[in-house]
């Protein structure tokens, strides 16, 4: 009989934690059970399919490991990033991800959870009950070959464990890449399973985390939509976006009877409030799919979010500031009343940028003089000026490692964050929010044609810039332009998940599969702003002990008279994508170990990304 080597003897050295529960685990040394001893109970089959979200769920930006995934924000316009995409010199061995071996490839994880569905398939549990453990695996495996196909177009499929031993065993691993439509195919079948067998909602709080039908419908609907998107559909089939338009609807109807929807408010407490109202209905009903952490220490238990550490300032947190968002980011956001800068009905200028803007500015960015309440202080004002120090020097105020940028990015962070706790924090990363399936459903209904008054193209947006504070205007379009074609449809649109989602990681995915990378980035240097204290000849800091107070009556009155705002290059190159990267080159190492590999054809190889 075969012992659980692959599996439960890594479940033993991951202390049996999953991501998804603020309580640990129960933890059992697992590593001499035999399979039939596993995957006949269902209280060891749990701790299995545990190991595997822990495996494969994402963390804070989307960030679910290879070579663009961990630099998402610093390959668009929203944060400075010096790569060898944004520079155009990317070469078939910059993105790995195909043909990484260990335990942190896809591969790897795949092979995983295939021993894991074929185990379970052969046990003795009811059926019922082995549909429930084998659909959660099924949604890894579809995210996991999702990851592979919008980075490649076609890969191999691999749908059941390969044998690792033996030259013949070697010999039938040695497989070709399948067709792009049969990634898709296959991702969708996995995800159509995961609908119809896992519950609409977990019944008990402790499974709280876990993938619901809603949230495979959800993320079906981002599936499909990438499909359907220029990047994959050049040829505008309008068929793949009916079936986008489907599968959102159907996301939409799960979720919505079941305890989802929009949260009440665009702020931090939308990161913030975690967590069960029962069952899997979650205490924030946007929360769709999310991966939890947890700040207490329990043996190896602690699996906290590095997020906040590295994005506060340095002086508060020990690591932070490195979410810095660019002024391209900041002059991006509409006024209040959801125009632009340009037809706004309130005046806009760069020395007030901060004045009359979208409620979601207020939100994301934290520049000077801003109200930002940290560490329990919800008076707390953060300070990024320069002044001077002498006839030709400047000092910042911040009293180590200021922001190259003028601003912090300030979204998601708990307002209890401090310099103690700021490296444990439980703060949730919520990589499915319901306000993205109602884009996603925006944007296959305009492609259909759904674009008048009251359809879901007009209506998701409406609702989503009414949560967002924007105000309704006389024709209670929240600034949306009336009577909108295709075109402008879909740039809104885009323009909505650029502020939507800002630092959330989808930029970069949005951009590449619509193939605006080119026409969005291309020759642009990402800018930042200096902002300066009028120099009264003491060279000093001169405001520092009064600048609160002085705030808290007037900021507006310190940027008259107090503060020069200056914007700043910050790229020393201009962004360059180059058109193949929108499918990447098969790697050398990939080819060393399966010779059945075909090479992209943007990158002088036969296989065609298209098919």
């Amino acid at each position: 009989m075969k012992r659980l080597y692959t599996i439960l003897t890594a479940c033993a050295a991951a202390a049996l934690i999953l991501p998804g529960c603020k309580k640990a685990l129960e933890k059992q040394d697992l590593g001499s059970f035999l399979v039939d001893q596993v995957y006949n109970d269902s209280a060891t089959v749990k701790l299995s399919v545990d190991y595997i979200y822990s495996q494969n769920q994402p963390g804070w930006f989307g960030n679910s490991g290879g070579t663009i995934s961990g630099q998402l924000n610093g390959l668009t316009e929203e944060q400075t990033g010096d790569n060898v995409f944004t520079r155009g010199t990317a070469t078939i061995e910059s993105v790995t991800d195909i043909g990484a071996t260990n335990a942190s490839g896809n591969y790897f994880k795949i092979r995983t959870i295939n021993m894991f569905i074929r185990d379970v398939n052969a046990g003795t549990l009811a059926v019922d009950v082995k549909r429930r453990f084998v659909s959660q695996a099924y949604f890894w495996r579809a995210y996991r070959y999702f990851e592979l196909v919008k980075l490649y177009g076609g890969v191999p499929l691999v749908l059941t464990p390969l044998e690792a031993v033996g030259d013949e065993a070697k010999q039938a691993a040695l497989l070709p890449r399948n067709k792009t439509s049969e990634v898709f195919a296959q991702i969708s079948r996995d995800l159509d399973s995961c609908i119809a067998y896992l519950p609409k909602r977990w019944p008990r709080n402790d499974d709280y985390g876990r993938i619901t039908a809603g949230a495979a419908a959800a993320f079906k609907g981002r599936v499909l939509l990438t499909y359907a998107s220029p990047q994959f559909n050049p040829g505008n089939d309008q068929s793949r976006w009916k079936a986008a338009y489907d599968a959102n609807v159907q996301a939409v109807s799960i979720l919505s009877t079941n305890g989802f929807g929009l949260y009440a408010t665009f702020d931090n407490s939308m990161w913030t409030t975690e967590g069960s109202a029962g069952g899997s209905t979650p205490q924030n009903k946007e929360a769709v799919l999310v991966t939890q952490y947890n700040t207490f220490q329990d043996d190896n238990s602690r699996n906290s979010n590095t997020f906040p550490n590295n994005t506060i300032p340095r002086y508060i947190g020990t690591a932070g500031g490195s979410n810095q968002p660019t002024w391209d980011l900041a002059r991006a956001f509409p006024m209040k009343d959801g125009k632009d800068t340009l037809t706004s009905k309130y005046a806009y200028s760069t020395q007030f940028f901060y004045r009359n803007r979208d409620p979601r500015f207020e939100q994301t960015i934290a520049y000077n003089g801003a109200n930002w309440p940290l560490g329990g202080n919800s008076a707390y004002r953060i300070w990024t000026y320069y002044f001077n120090t002498s006839s030709s020097a400047t000092k910042s105020t911040e009293p180590s490692n200021p922001t190259n940028t003028g601003f912090y990015l300030k979204k998601g962070i708990d307002p209890n964050t401090n310099s103690t706790n700021a490296q444990y924090s439980g703060t949730d990363w919520i990589e499915i929010r319901y306000a993205e399936v109602l884009l996603n459903l925006a944007e296959s209904a305009a492609e259909i044609g759904n674009l008048g008054s009251g359809q879901e193209a007009y209506s998701n947006l409406v609702a989503i810039r009414k949560r967002a504070g924007i105000e309704a205007g006389t024709d209670n379009l929240y600034g949306l332009q009336a009577n909108m074609n295709h075109d402008q449809m879909i740039n809104a649109i885009m323009k909505e998940r650029q502020i939507e989602f800002a630092f959330e990681g989808k930029r970069y995915w949005d951009l590449r599969r619509r193939k605006l990378l080119e026409s969005t980035l291309n020759g642009k240097r990402r800018a930042g702003v200096r902002i300066t204290l009028n120099p009264n000849g003491s060279n000093t800091d001169y405001i520092l002990t009064t600048r609160d107070v002085s705030a808290g009556t007037s900021l507006d009155a310190m940027y008259t008279s107090l503060f020069k705002v200056t914007p700043v290059t910050l790229d020393n190159f201009s962004i360059n994508f180059q058109p193949n990267n929108y499918f990447f080159g098969i790697p050398s190492a990939s080819y060393t170990n399966n010779s059945s590999l075909q090479q992209t054809n943007l990158w002088g190889g036969s296989f065609d990304p298209l098919q």
